[in-house]
């Protein structure tokens, strides 16, 4: 579209509203997909492990922190392409890429024989679905006027979150049956008990875990359909974007940068035989930054001339000091939301089905199999629903009261939930009966998952109103991109702290980071003499 003018109060009432809404309904269900495809590790390796795929867990973490690290990662690049690559060419393109992951991993599912190597691919590969998060959010953004920013970026973003809850229940029910026939292939018989949400599986059934991959094809490919005729370039955002081939090539080029940077990040981190291991252990503080800053010099050294001005221009954000600001106030929100979402399922298997007793003769702890062990697939869903549901009602709010003073609220509510989960999940990893503490744990973790999604609407409101319309899609972008890193951290952290017998520490740092975030959102839009006042 040549003409577009959301502010012009007679445009939007004759045209813009229509033509907005039918783009955010069409984006709502395809970001919906790439969170199912991003996050679907977190329920698939849980099955993998009930399955008797040869993993250690500390193997199946990786493979969840591998597709959060390469989501995390996609996003730099995604958050500018709509400028320069067009909405409906970059929504419609990042869509049909999820076929690969979805497809892959459905075959790799289908063989216990299956090497690591692959499904760490597929999880990387399965990064794609969290990068269309930024260009997503960005598009939206562009097509709404200021005063329906909080509401409509609520609403992508959260009902788009949806993503998560619809892989933790979808993939246990699919796996339950032969639902493709002949074309899913053989089933797998369960190693050990299971449940679903409609009740226990015993060891011996046999399971069709290759589902959890090719369930998605079922959606992406008439979504794909739908977007190509749906969706819509705005020219006066997007003025330079060329053929649809070559706008498209900008898309592929630059994912391809983003993957191999990730890729290599990975190689530093994992541990033999997947990688060298140089950045293992507390190491792996260094590989988001340092993806983060090869991926930017990376996508510098492949832009054409026309490319490289467009991300010189809007490189700019970082000279921009609320940038950084929000980018730590999105990693509390949407960085909790997404990283919890990868951990929690297999934390619960591993912290509650095993009962733990310590053994003084030889001062370590000694784990069995607890026959009264919560199952994940039952409750991890839980979790992520509230804060999806809740997260366009954090908008909403925000649109009446301020982002900033929302913001502060739930800050202080992380801090304290995320000290007493600590302390409960402490308690279970010493216990011969770990699930007298499931009901306030999983309680605990619903009320950090409804907070974070009420901030993930309200720092969308500030960066809505703080930012001009040139800045606002790079750094809503940005931001979600290094919010994204949450679903690397959270696993990994999690992971090593549970391996080291101190889960609770995992909690109590993330509790610091937030009190920290508190104090940032205070100093610059709380305070008496704030850079700008309760955006």
């Amino acid at each position: 579209m040549a003409d577009w003018r959301p502010e012009d109060e007679t445009f939007w009432a004759r045209e813009g509203k229509r033509v907005a809404n039918r783009n955010l309904w069409i984006s709502i269900p395809s970001l919906l997909c790439g969170f199912a495809v991003w996050l679907m590790w977190g329920i698939i390796t849980v099955q993998m492990a009930n399955a008797g795929f040869p993993f250690t867990p500390d193997q199946l973490f990786s493979i969840a922190a591998i597709s959060g690290l390469s989501g995390a990662t996609l996003r730099i690049p995604a958050s500018f392409f709509i400028r320069i690559c067009g909405g409906r060419n970059t929504v419609w393109l990042t869509t049909a890429l999820l076929i690969i992951p979805a497809l892959g991993t459905g075959l790799a599912l289908q063989d216990k024989a299956t090497p690591l190597w692959v499904f760490q691919l597929m999880a990387l590969l399965s990064g794609i679905g969290g990068g269309n998060f930024a260009c997503s959010m960005a598009n939206i953004s562009t097509f709404f006027p200021k005063r329906l920013q909080g509401t409509a970026l609520g609403l992508n973003a959260g009902l788009g979150n949806f993503g998560v809850t619809t892989s933790q229940i979808l993939i246990p029910a699919v796996m339950t049956i032969g639902v493709f026939g002949a074309l899913g292939g053989d089933a797998l018989p369960l190693a050990k008990d299971s449940a679903t949400l409609i009740g226990k599986i015993s060891a011996g059934t046999p399971t069709w875990v290759q589902n959890a991959g090719f369930v998605w094809l079922v959606l992406l490919v008439p979504l794909a359909l739908i977007g190509w005729f749906g969706l819509n370039n705005l020219k006066t955002v997007s003025p330079n974007i060329g053929s649809t081939g070559a706008a498209m090539g900008k898309v592929l080029t630059l994912y391809a940068v983003a993957l191999v940077v990730s890729g290599i990040g990975l190689y530093l981190y994992l541990p033999a035989p997947s990688g060298l291991g140089l950045l293992s252990g507390n190491g792996m503080w260094a590989v988001p930054p340092l993806v983060t800053i090869g991926t930017l010099f990376g996508m510098k050294a492949v832009a054409t001339s026309d490319v490289k001005a467009n991300l010189d221009k809007q490189f700019a954000i970082f000279r921009n000091k609320h940038t950084w600001s929000m980018t730590a106030l999105y990693l509390v929100t949407f960085g909790s939301f997404i990283g919890f979402s990868m951990a929690v399922p297999l934390s619960i298997t591993v912290i509650f089905g095993n009962t733990h007793v310590f053994d003084p003769a030889t001062s370590a702890w000694v784990h069995a199999k607890n026959p009264n062990a919560p199952s994940a697939l039952m409750y991890a869903w839980i979790g992520p629903f509230v804060g999806a549901l809740i997260r366009p009602v954090g908008g909403w709010i925000s649109d009446k009261l301020g982002g900033s003073i929302v913001t502060q609220v739930i800050s202080f509510v992380l801090v304290v939930a995320s000290a007493v989960t600590g302390y409960v999940m402490h308690l279970a990893y010493q216990s011969a009966t770990p699930e007298q503490y499931f009901l306030v744990f999983m309680l605990l973790f619903i009320l950090l998952f409804a907070a974070s999604g009420i901030g993930n609407g309200s720092t969308f409101r500030t960066v809505g109103f703080v930012f001009d319309q040139d800045q606002r899609g790079p750094v809503l972008g940005w931001t979600s991109a290094i919010g994204g890193y949450g679903s690397f951290i959270a696993p990994v952290v999690i992971g090593q702290q549970i391996k080291a017998g101190t889960p609770e520490n995992a909690m109590y740092g993330f509790a610091v980071f937030y009190a920290l975030c508190v104090l940032i959102n205070w100093w610059f839009y709380l305070r008496k003499n704030a850079y700008i006042r309760n955006p």
